[in-house]
């Protein structure tokens, strides 16, 4: 496996091919076919030669390891499940098997399992960094933090350069507010597999001045990301640069409307002339950015003016109270199984009377609404909605936004709307934990699981403050009546 170890997985795979055109029966070359073409995320094709393998081998543990693993990388875990306990079976003393294990049970919410599968890892293999760093994941899930944090730093003092260790770690900093160190520790997102760092020859910014010089700030991760990070641009220009922003395509004339950008540029395209560059989500970093401190200085967003009058007449036949909502993330996230809903979860807020939801869904999840589109009385704009600025028009003819996590969310928010957030028992890191409110965004208000999974509960407590926020405006709209009525009869 020569090309393989100079890193030529494609030659690999070719060298492979011959090896069978020769030997068709040879498992131990189906096995290595499956394992190149997994690393190639082929899984289709890795799923097949793992199970020739097997039909060649059927006694064959990692074959059903690795099987497995395809299977959990397809979003089969039932399948996984079934393979890693095969692995297993023929070889109960298979730590690698048992961690991998215990990662398909926790991505089937089967956390006490998960947990026992890692601790059954590290009694055959103590000193398994990547089974310390899961079961700190797990114990996230079920609200052990502390013994999260141990669990992670036992996996770097195994591993001190173990990215996946150092950025969990973070994510629990995060979560208590503890930014101080969280930001410094963040910086190891770099590291990680898949997350490919900047090839840029200019330095990264340290916080100084920038009298006279050009920076690039530049989208990183998600939508959701730029949206909350986009605020700290007018305090780069504050240093005396000039700021160009690298950002994605659906943003691109949205952010036009935030101060402290000179020119943006879309992300793909050819970059002009800088002397520094940082990434966004190094500037709290950079900045030093604590809970006190977060620039809230909200809006830092606007509707463009036309696309707001355009939207407000395209709206205004549409009577009641207009709540505009999403459902689903990017599922390609791989936390996503935890913080989308289905469409139907909303049928409880499309109930209270005069309400009227909008949907804001584009991209997944608008698949669930021919069915349920007329039950629920949702008017889809998605066909309508060219990019988030229009989005963000539309929700400037709304009177509220009910999302789950999403970049909706970051959008309402950047706008100063009022916006409510369905949330996960345990959230991505930047809503920290218990508190209803966000010091991101004043604007919002955050509805959280009270139990793992516990959507019902969720819904049932949005349903009881929109009837009240619906009642509370209906009030009022009477109230101002009554005294312009009385004003004219004065």
């Amino acid at each position: 496996m020569l090309a393989r170890q100079v890193g030529r997985n494609d030659l690999a795979i070719e060298y492979i091919s011959q090896a069978l055109r020769l030997k068709p029966d040879y498992a131990e070359a189906h096995y290595n076919l499956a394992n190149a073409l997994l690393r190639q995320g082929k899984l289709t094709e890795a799923v097949a030669s793992y199970q020739q393998t097997l039909h060649l081998k059927p006694d064959y543990a990692g074959a059903h390891n690795n099987l497995a693993s395809a299977f959990r990388r397809q979003g089969k875990l039932t399948e996984a499940v079934a393979s890693y306990q095969e692995a297993l079976r023929l070889k109960p003393d298979y730590a690698e098997a048992h961690s991998n294990l215990g990662v398909a049970l926790a991505a089937q919410g089967r956390l006490t399992e998960a947990v026992a599968s890692y601790q059954q890892a590290l009694r055959l293999k103590p000193d398994y960094a990547e089974a310390h760093c899961n079961l700190g994941l797990a114990l996230v899930d079920q609200g052990k933090l502390t013994e999260a944090v141990a669990s992670y730093q036992q996996a770097l003092r195994l591993k001190p350069d173990y990215a996946e260790a150092h950025i969990n770690l973070a994510h629990v900093w995060f979560l208590w507010g503890d930014f101080e160190r969280a930001w410094p520790e963040y910086e190891w997102r770099w590291k990680l597999r898949g997350l490919s760092s900047p090839s840029f020859c200019q330095p990264l910014w340290d916080g100084s001045s920038l009298q006279g010089q050009t920076i690039l700030l530049f989208a990183e991760q998600g939508l959701g990301d730029t949206l909350q990070f986009i605020r700290y641009a007018p305090l780069v220009q504050q240093h005396g640069a000039t700021v160009i922003v690298q950002c994605q395509g659906p943003l691109l004339r949205l952010l036009a409307t935030c101060a402290g950008i000179d020119r943006l540029v879309l992300a793909g395209t050819a970059l002009p002339p800088f002397d520094v560059q940082a990434p966004l989500l190094s500037l709290p970093r950079i900045f030093r950015s604590t809970l006190a401190t977060i620039p809230a200085n909200i809006p830092y967003l606007c509707a463009d003016p036309e696309l707001r009058a355009h939207w407000q007449q395209q709206l205004s036949g549409v009577r009641g109270f207009k709540v505009g909502i999403a459902w689903q993330g990017n599922p390609e996230h791989k936390r996503d199984r935890w913080r989308s809903v289905p469409l139907l979860a909303f049928e409880p807020l499309a109930g209270v009377l005069g309400v009227r939801l909008v949907s804001l869904q584009k991209g997944p999840g608008r698949e669930q609404l021919p069915d349920l589109a007329n039950r629920l009385g949702v008017l889809d704009l998605a066909d309508r909605l060219e990019d988030f600025a229009d989005t963000a028009a539309v929700m400037r003819s709304l009177d509220l936004v009910i999302t789950v996590d999403t970049a909706v969310a970051h959008l309402a928010g950047a706008l100063g709307i009022p916006v409510w957030v369905a949330l996960s028992l345990f959230p991505d890191w930047r809503w920290l934990l218990e508190r209803e409110d966000s010091p991101w965004y004043p604007s919002m208000r955050l509805f959280r699981q009270s139990a793992w999974g516990d959507w019902a509960g969720v819904f049932e407590r949005l349903t009881e403050a929109l009837r009240q926020q619906v009642e509370a405006t209906r009030g009022m709209t009477k109230a101002g009546n009554d005294a312009t009525n009385q004003e004219r009869n004065y």
